[in-house]
């Protein structure tokens, strides 16, 4: 039979273990839990809850943002016990960690079955940005934003959007996330649906992705495909950000599609009638339109002719005058200019253009104001090794060939009295406007010295020579002071033996027959050798006989003279 000290000392232990369970060692377990409570009554910038426990709690208006003013007596909140203060004071609560606690909750179940989850992007960090889950923070990193690296995320930020739990670790308090992995997925479903009905020729909308040099990639929603900047528009487009830029929406056609590799090929300027229809019809050959330089090259100049129309103006087409000169030096980018169609080929694309055609051929100009024969002044612009070029206006040259400087000097010489910039005069000799070329003489504004020897001497006749110089192969003569002649070394002598340029001196006197005349080169070709045989001959005419085929030329000569003499 128990005492009653016994008795007494279960008695105590039994009130303290109820009052321990009524007042809080139960309650203490409570803490960093959730628990559901009901507003009591509000009290300056707290909410006083009852939750159920021994005591009451309260919560920071603050916690409930914006929605504080809301908060009346009798709503029932779900919250978080952060602490008791003691015994007999009130339970501290929190409606934000509450909320934290939910969240994660959820979190984990969509972590644990694959799901995906809804929050917003609100703020940026180092390496990505923060997302905000219904409570709890998350990491976006950069690279998972997009599926392409996004410039400007500003029309990201704050709208709820879907996103793919990669990680999540509680203890620590660390949740990422990828938006982009929600994207491929679902860019996955839509390229399968989308790549199942594309046929070439189709006709969709899309936005411009991306663009490079050579083009944009358009999102037809779920799959990209490639616009080529040659089939942007008909147009001449050097760059496609001339008329594209990232986020345009753009109606394309399906220009070619390979099921196997998922290649598609897009066009815009197919959706529009080509410019190239009936050209020939619009720009007829020999006509004259105005267009707009667009591009220029080393080798000509493209001409705008209407937008999707253009045509080549050759470098050789562009001047009339200006030759080896580069067309960047005649025309410029957005020039407007006309010009002259000279070809169509409408299978090819091509059109050839000329710029000189509009103007005056000024070869053609001069040849109509002058005649051949008069006398013009004009400035030297250049000397070449084989004549003089002679300023005629401000776009020809002439040009006065060494052997036409001087009657007397050889043209090496006479060309070393003449200096660039030097002015002129000289007379007009020949014009070619279709060869260009305008020849000119300085020589010929004076009387040719030699022309009235020229007048008299023939083919045939024997003049006196008067050797100037005395050559291993002939000897150069002088015919009257002004004409020049050379006789060969084999045509110095009858006789082989006598046929040696070095027996005669220069200033030495010799008749020679002429063999021929070259009026233009003012020389003439002679013979001592064709003198002698016809002097033989002459002689064999008015002395000899039938009888004397046998004789020399001397015996015969010597009998004339004895008939004529018998006495001697």
């Amino acid at each position: 039979m128990a005492s009653a000290t016994d008795n007494m000392t279960a008695g105590v232990e039994d009130f303290a273990a109820l009052l321990d369970e009524t007042l809080g060692a139960a309650d203490t377990g409570f803490e960093g839990s959730v628990v559901r409570g009901r507003v009591i009554r509000l009290a300056d910038d707290h909410a006083v809850v009852d939750v159920g426990l021994k005591s009451e709690g309260r919560v920071p208006l603050r916690e409930f943002g914006p929605a504080a003013s809301e908060v009346k007596p009798g709503d029932v909140l779900e919250l978080y016990v952060e602490r008791y203060e003691d015994r007999d004071g009130s339970i501290v609560l929190s409606r934000e960690k509450a909320r934290r606690e939910e969240a994660w909750t959820a979190l984990e179940r969509a972590f644990a079955n694959n799901q995906r989850v809804s929050g917003s992007i609100y703020g940026r960090v180092k390496g990505g940005f923060t997302v905000d889950l219904g409570g709890a923070m998350a990491f976006l990193p950069g690279s998972q934003v997009d599926v392409r690296p996004v410039r400007d995320v500003s029309g990201l930020m704050g709208q709820p959007q879907p996103f793919q739990i990669l990680k999540m670790d509680r203890a620590r308090g660390n949740i990422v996330v990828s938006r982009r992995a929600v994207l491929e997925e679902t860019r996955a479903e839509q390229r399968s649906e989308l790549i199942q009905g594309l046929k070439e020729g189709m006709i969709l909308d899309g936005v411009v992705k991306n663009i490079t040099d050579y083009g944009a990639f358009v999102d037809l929603g779920g799959v990209d495909g490639l616009l080529h900047v040659t089939d942007i528009a008909w147009k001449r487009i050097n760059h496609p950000s001339e008329a594209l830029q990232i986020g345009q929406q753009v109606r394309v056609q399906v220009i070619r599609f390979n099921p196997e590799t998922q290649r598609i090929s897009l066009g815009m300027k197919q959706l529009e009638a080509d410019p190239w229809e009936n050209v020939a019809v619009k720009y007829p050959v020999q006509t004259r339109f105005t267009g707009r330089v667009t591009n220029i090259t080393d080798y000509g100049a493209f001409v705008e002719l209407e937008p999707g129309v253009e045509g080549l103006v050759h470098v050789s087409e562009m001047s009339w005058t200006k030759k080896n000169v580069h067309p960047g030096k005649i025309v410029a980018t957005s020039q407007e200019v006309e010009v002259m169609v000279l070809d169509v080929d409408s299978a090819k694309r091509r059109i050839s253009l000329g710029l000189k055609q509009v103007q005056r051929n000024p070869w053609e100009q001069f040849a109509e104001e002058t005649e051949i024969g008069s006398v013009i002044e004009g400035e030297i612009r250049n000397i070449t090794e084989f004549g003089l070029f002679i300023g005629l206006s401000p776009d020809i040259d002439g040009m006065v060939h060494m052997s036409d400087l001087s009657w007397d000097e050889p043209g090496e010489v006479a060309m070393s009295h003449y200096e660039k910039g030097q002015v002129v005069k000289a007379k007009i000799l020949d014009i070619d406007a279709e060869k260009e070329r305008i020849s000119l003489g300085i020589k010929q504004l004076e009387e040719d010295p030699a022309a009235d020897v020229l007048a008299r001497i023939n083919k045939g006749d024997v003049v006196n020579c008067v050797v100037s110089a005395v050559q291993s192969n002939g000897i150069e003569v002088k015919v009257d002071d002004v004409l020049t002649g050379f006789i060969r070394r084999g045509e110095l002598a009858r006789d082989k033996a006598e046929q040696r340029a070095e027996r005669f001196n220069v200033g030495d006197t010799v008749e020679a027959k002429v063999m021929a005349v070259d009026p233009g080169a003012r020389k003439l070709s002679l013979t001592i050798r064709g003198r002698e045989m016809e002097e033989d001959k002459q002689a064999l005419n008015e002395y000899g006989s039938a009888s004397d085929s046998g004789a020399s030329l001397g015996d015969i000569l010597g009998a004339a003279i004895r008939r004529r003499n018998p006495e001697s």
